[in-house]
């Protein structure tokens, strides 16, 4: 129990939410494999350290060299293992380079969908356009002469606006 007037994150309930956004955005997905990405070529320098220490140093220059039995054979294990992680640094980066890849094709697909739609959007718009003048026009004709070539025309107009909303409406 908290005295009154302190709230401590641990023990507050008003902050629980954040606290566990918190704990869990640790263990968020991108960040640890980031950090796994980042693993076999960090190896790849350490061993590749060890490895010339161990081949150009003995215990006359370090002491502590006297501690390892058998350096030479230690050394050509780490040696397999900088090969082993150089492999694993290779599939990393072979799959990071597919992932943006695989996200810049995505976003290019998304753009031409993008300009299809609004290209379409606007011969739509083109064709209402030009059907409202037609019947516009046909009305006005129909006006000022009120003869049977006026309503065909007029006739003609109103079905291709009834057409064009048909199509709307599907």
């Amino acid at each position: 129990m908290t005295p009154e007037g302190y709230s401590s994150p641990l023990c507050s309930t008003s902050n629980q939410p954040s606290t566990q956004r918190f704990i869990m955005g640790l263990f968020n997905r991108p960040s640890w494999i980031n950090f796994l990405g980042l693993l076999p070529s960090t190896l790849v320098t350490v061993l590749a350290i060890a490895i010339a220490f161990l081949r150009f140093y003995d215990e006359q220059d370090f002491r502590f060299l006297g501690l390892i039995a058998q350096p030479q054979l230690w050394s050509n294990r780490l040696t397999v293992a900088a090969l082993l992680a150089a492999l694993a640094n290779f599939s990393v980066e072979w799959n990071r380079r597919n992932r943006e890849t695989h996200r810049l094709a995505e976003a290019r697909e998304r753009e031409a969908r993008r300009d299809r739609q609004e290209i379409r959007r606007d011969r739509q718009e083109i064709r209402r356009d030009r059907l409202e003048v037609q019947y516009r026009a046909a009305q006005l004709r129909y006006q000022l002469e009120p003869g049977d070539a006026s309503r065909q025309e007029l006739a003609t107009v109103l079905a291709k606006l009834e057409e064009y909303r048909q199509i709307l409406d599907d």
